[in-house]
């Protein structure tokens, strides 16, 4: 599964949820993990700038996001169902 984590420097809570994701591989979840550094983008920094880290998937063609906060019974249910 391909996730976009969005996150910018310096975010410990996007650090958290790295962290996070690499416990779900680390039990065999199969995981790419793209970082998207916000403060690259305009866009970005208003669309995310006051709710990172926000993962991203795309699940039988639609988007789905989840903000942070999130712990990691959520973020498997998140995984397991993001629709």
């Amino acid at each position: 599964m391909k996730i976009i984590l969005y996150t910018t420097l310096g975010c410990h809570l996007c650090e958290l949820a790295l962290h996070l994701l690499q416990a779900q591989q680390a039990k065999g979840r199969d995981l790419q993990v793209l970082e998207v550094e916000i403060s690259d983008d305009d866009d970005l920094i208003e669309r995310y700038g006051i709710r990172i880290p926000v993962l991203r998937v795309n699940h039988a063609g639609a988007d789905a996001e989840l903000g942070w906060p999130f712990n990691e019974n959520r973020l498997e249910e998140f995984l397991d169902n993001p629709c």
